[in-house]
């Protein structure tokens, strides 16, 4: 346990969202085991992707690297033993981990769903052709574009905050965020309307955060047991297998959702180009346990309808 003269690190980006999680994790933890605040130590480690040059110049993600932007210097404080365990926005998480880490724990799944965020507050539909929608997210560009081809994207970067404050200044007339952001925030007074996942897909694992720990730790193996959401463990991992079966990256535009009833689990998966121009999807009901190999087989029978050449059209 934590004492008072070495706290309980708990790494993270240093974003309002992502001291929310991280303070979410210590809260938990701290509710679990009935240490106070003061037992944990919130350590705030720069990424790459975090970088504000990248962040104001727009870049698309694409050109700079992959989801290891948003994670590899937070991964390399752990392994090093600087923090204890590592807190994560898991839609950002590479399907797998340095040797020596394991991504084991998540915390209870929030709302799945984007939001449209709009300056009139308007629904996409009203949205009038020509416009400008901004997401730096290769996924929701393409799924704007396959329901939408009449609108124009712009690459749109940044924590809540700044996409919010670039969309009032004019650079977009409309912008998509995640659900859970605005509700972990206390943001939901932004006036936005939720993308039903019939019309929109998620992206893998969206709405969940995970903690990633040093695999000879077992301080914090027997910490983070008391705080992990097993439903949610489930329902990612049915999605990581389905995004690692089709080596999924920044790069490429993938959604899956999973959803649990009963002892039976419903997969949805979805591909497409990023201009929009096709859209595969599959959807598969099965028991709980078969969640990983459903994920593995959706992707291998989306990746034979797509045919080679798929993911990298223009």
């Amino acid at each position: 346990m934590p004492s008072s003269s070495a706290p309980f690190r708990i790494g993270t980006r240093g974003s309002p969202l992502a001291l929310a999680q991280a303070h979410e994790t210590r809260d938990r933890l701290g509710a679990a085991f009935n240490l106070p605040a003061d037992a944990f130590e919130i350590v705030v480690i720069k990424t790459t992707g975090d970088d504000p040059t990248l962040i104001n110049a727009d870049i698309a993600l694409k050109t700079i690297g992959n989801k290891g932007l948003f994670t590899k210097e937070i991964e390399d404080a752990l392994l090093g033993g600087k923090i204890d365990i590592a807190v994560h926005s898991m839609k950002d998480m590479p399907v797998a981990q340095p040797d020596g880490l394991l991504l084991d724990t998540y915390l209870p799944r929030e709302d799945v769903r984007d939001a449209f965020v709009s300056v009139g507050a308007l629904q996409l539909a009203d949205i009038a052709a020509g416009a400008t929608i901004g997401s730096s997210s290769l996924r929701r560009r393409a799924q704007l574009l396959a329901r939408r081809p009449d609108l124009n994207v712009a690459e749109f970067r940044g924590n809540v905050q700044t996409r919010l404050r670039k969309l009032h200044d004019g650079v977009a007339d409309g912008t998509f965020l995640a659900v859970a952001g605005l509700r972990r925030l206390g943001m939901t007074d932004v006036p936005h309307v939720a993308m039903e996942v019939d019309d929109m897909l998620p992206a893998v694992a969206q709405g969940a955060i995970g903690i990633e720990r040093r695999v000879d730790d077992t301080r914090a193996a027997h910490m983070l047991a008391a705080i992990h959401d097993v439903p949610t463990g489930l329902r990612l991992v049915a999605e990581r297998a389905f995004l690692a079966d089709l080596d999924g990256s920044c790069h490429t535009p993938i959604a899956a959702l999973a959803e649990i009833e009963g002892d039976q689990m419903r997969l949805r998966g979805e591909i497409l180009r990023e201009d929009g121009s096709e859209a595969l999807s599959d959807d598969v009901t099965g028991p709980i346990a078969d969640g990983p190999a459903m994920g593995r087989a959706m992707a291998k029978r989306l990746l034979d309808r797509a045919g080679p050449g798929f993911f990298s059209h223009r």
